[in-house]
């Protein structure tokens, strides 16, 4: 069961949003709405799932609809339709005390002004929801204490908040979120107010924080590099409505329409695509340490390669054949392919970005071999799809070029036979 299940999930704002509905329905723009009704449609029939543990960021640009939609969630914004669902819990059905328990134990935010008590040291702010749910005193300040230490404070617990820079003040406001102990953080464009160097701190400190603590978080930003960082999985929002939900790499090589390639365009795809979005991974594109030198012959003439990567019975990676060794192989009635084979080949795991590939490949006449953390052989990495990323061609043209460099190279093996 998904973390946070969400259905079809509208607010409309306005006097009267029922005589909105049937002109969204009809495909009318935000536009045209506000223009016969008076309503502003800020989250439009929007239906997605937060897996548990997820970083799920909400992005788009000011006026998408996005940090409305973060507080639909929680209900500090009440929906106008639709249902959230925190575990199989319904959200919007809840009354006000359910509501209230769920915003304690299920919930807590975090927002881009940091809404500290100026009046109250580091260790009060931190613990000023506990004190909210009766928490007594030397139990919220042991609970406070260990969540300034999670956010890297440790030693400043009994300063004043107004002492701090704004990167700590933030840290202070993550902390006073932690010290609940939530299962879901909504982070509400909480680097937004920080400047480039502190913000990029900031982002890599959450990250370090997820993979210890393991919350869902529903992250919203309106910068594309923050979402391509932090996110497990993006969500695109325009005029209200989620255009796209997809990973790093589904939202940059598969864009789903114009407005999210427009989003996309000017992003160094180089540092967010893997090794495992550019590496081939056919089957055929393998020969087993099983196999012979005629096998081997056979097919990286069919796929017009000039060497392919060796495997055992475990999928274990165990180097490099090349034609010419392989042919070495066969004119002396060899039968095993283990004594020609070429062992000192770059690896590098499925989620390397390209742009660390790079340094592999440029003086290797062989491809990388992509392992996963028990050796299996996932794919290998051509010189050629590292240098197309890296220079940003498309997919299209990659395949395009992969096919005329094997239909050319299928010659050259003809004419040697």
């Amino acid at each position: 069961m998904p973390k946070i299940r969400v259905e079809s999930l509208y607010k409309i704002f306005g006097q009267n949003p029922d005589r909105a509905m049937p002109l969204i329905e009809q495909g009318k723009t935000k536009e045209e709405v506000l223009e016969a009704t008076g309503c502003t449609m800020a989250v439009t029939d929007n239906s997605f799932n937060v897996e548990r543990g997820e970083t799920f960021v909400v992005m788009g640009l000011s006026g998408s609809g996005k940090s409305t939609l973060l507080r639909c969630l929680n209900r500090l914004i009440e929906p106008t339709s639709g249902t959230v669902y925190i575990d199989d819990i319904d959200v919007t059905a809840a009354n006000e005390e359910e509501l209230r328990e769920i915003r304690r134990s299920k919930t807590s935010m975090v927002f881009q002004h940091f809404g500290l008590l100026p009046h109250r040291s580091v260790s009060e702010n931190v613990s000023f929801g506990l004190e909210i749910q009766g928490v007594e005193r030397d139990a919220r300040k042991k609970s406070a204490y260990e969540a300034i230490e999670q956010v890297g404070l440790k030693g400043y617990e009994e300063m004043m908040t107004r002492e701090l820079s704004g990167g700590m003040q933030q840290r202070v406001g993550l902390a006073r979120a932690l010290a609940t102990n939530p299962e879901i953080l909504l982070m509400d464009e909480a680097f937004s107010a920080l400047d480039p160097l502190i913000r990029n701190e900031m982002q890599d400190e959450l990250l370090e924080l997820q993979s210890e603590v393991q919350k869902t978080i529903v992250f919203i930003t309106h910068d594309l590099d923050e979402a391509l960082k932090l996110g497990d999985r993006i969500a695109i929002m325009k005029d209200g409505w989620i255009v796209q939900v997809g990973t790093s790499e589904e939202i940059l090589t598969r864009p789903a329409n114009d407005y999210v390639e427009s989003f996309v365009e000017n992003v160094d795809r180089s540092k967010v695509i893997t090794a495992q979005a550019v590496m081939f991974e056919h089957p055929e594109r393998v020969v087993s340490t099983r196999d012979g030198p005629g096998v081997a012959i056979r097919r990286m003439r069919k796929l017009g390669v000039d060497s392919l990567p060796v495997t055992d019975a475990e999928n274990q990676f165990r180097g490099i054949i090349h034609i010419d060794e392989a042919v070495k192989l066969q004119r002396a009635d060899k039968h095993s392919l283990k004594a020609s084979l070429v062992t000192d080949v770059p690896t590098t795991s499925p989620d390397t970005p390209v742009v660390e590939l790079l340094p592999l490949v440029w003086d290797s006449r062989v491809p990388i071999a992509v392992l996963d953390e028990k050796g299996r052989l996932q794919g290998v990495v051509a010189r050629a799809s590292v240098v197309a990323e890296i220079m940003g061609t498309t997919r299209q043209e990659m395949s395009t070029s992969d096919d005329e460099q094997n239909s050319e190279e299928e010659e050259v093996h003809d004419d040697r036979s």
